[in-house]
Order: C-alpha cells, then structure tokens, then sequence
C-alpha cells in the first residue's frame, strides 16, 4: 500500500515539462561516438553528465534554476543494447525543496515517463548512491565555454571545439545525431573538455582534451 501511496505522490500521471542544457565530458576521443551510436572510442566510457533545467514544472510545483549531475560508466554500446556493467551516481540540487526533490526524481529516475524513462530503460545503471549537494552550472550563452562543479567531488569544465578551418565565434554542430543523449530533434554542439574530474561513489578519475558536447532539451510527459 506504501509502495503503491508513494508512486501515486512522486506522480505518475503528473503533467510535466522541462527545458533546459545538457552537456557531458567523457572519456572518449574527441567526438564521442556514443552520440553516433557507435561503441566508445576505448571500449568502455566513463564521464560526467549534466542538467541545468532553464525553464520546468511538475505539475504545480517549478523547478526553474534547478540542475542534475550524474557520474557514470559502462562497457559496450547502450545503443544496440550489447553494453555491461553500467554504474551511476546523482546529484541533485541542494537549492531544492522537499517537493522539487521529489520531482526531480521522478523526472531523472524515469517513474514520471517521458524521454529520461526511455533512456533509462535502455542504459538500466545499477545505481552505487545519491547526494543533495551544491551542483553549480555555468553555460555560456554563445556556447564557448560549459562548466559544472559538485565542490571537491566532480569538476567538468569543456571549451567550444575549434580548428583552423572553423570561422572564429562558429559552433561545430551536429544535426540528427543517431544517439543523442536527450532524445531526438537537437543539435549537438562540440567541446574539448579542459578538466574532467571526478572522486565520489567509488568513481575516481582525472583528465583533460577528451571530448564534450552540448545539447539543449525539451521533455515532457506522462507519454499519451
């Protein structure tokens, strides 16, 4: 009976609505191929990814502001779903209330449909812990530069990819990508990241000039 008072509470029928900016940095080489669908660039990918919501609701209840950040690993290619071992850990927002909580995870942990819930039928992590903590996110409006930081546990900092041939102030950008992280319908915009740190929930690593990428999002559900 709890079980079932605690699903009807986290909403799953709530009407809800979310846009915002969703960038990673990962592992692979510069670009991600899990973005094309294909296997990681060494086999394996681990990184950190991260939601700054712009604009969203959950029924009555806003959660403009608010950001998400996720550290994570697998092996293999979650797109074919041939993919193993798939670990992750949550941070949410500690500028949230009691409520915004509780929609949050709803939203994220996929009880509340929509995208997040296909995606994470098909990545299916085996979830090592979650934290309310500072989750600080900063997204150059012209997409320079993105950056985000849970203090003293994971730093993920990325700079616009550039090259000789790219017109100073252009984007590298990819329309239709096959493996798009948020779904589909949004163009990807290219990063180098400069600082990819992570030391929390058994993950531990340290690198840079790996790849990022930028998406913007929009979801909403329950699915009709």
């Amino acid at each position: 009976m709890s079980d079932h008072a605690t699903a009807d509470h986290v909403g799953t029928g709530t009407r809800w609505h979310l846009t915002g900016d969703w960038f990673d940095v990962c592992k692979c080489a510069i670009p991600c191929p899990c973005t094309f669908a294909q296997p990681p660039t060494y086999g394996d990918c681990e990184g950190v990814l991260v939601w700054h919501v712009r604009e969203g609701s959950f029924g009555d209840v806003r959660l403009d502001g608010l950001n998400v950040l996720m550290i994570g690993s697998f092996t293999g290619n979650p797109w074919e779903g041939t993919h193993t071992d798939p670990y992750a850990a949550v941070f949410l927002d500690e500028r949230a209330d009691e409520r915004q909580r509780a929609a949050l995870g709803a939203i994220f942990g996929g009880e509340a449909g929509g995208w997040p819930a296909r995606f994470g039928e098909m990545f299916h992590p085996e979830m090592r812990g979650m934290d309310v903590a500072p989750v600080r996110v900063e997204i150059d409006e012209d997409l320079g530069a993105w950056r985000a930081e849970v203090p003293g546990r994971v730093t993920a900092v990325a700079e616009a990819l550039s090259g000789p041939t790219t017109p100073e102030g252009a984007r590298v950008q990819v329309l239709n990508a096959p493996g798009a992280e948020v779904g589909p319908g949004q163009v990807a915009t290219w990063g180098r990241a400069t600082t990819d740190r992570a030391e929390a929930f058994g993950f531990s690593w340290e690198r840079s000039g790996r790849s990022s990428k930028h998406f913007p999002f929009e979801w909403s559900g329950p699915d009709e």
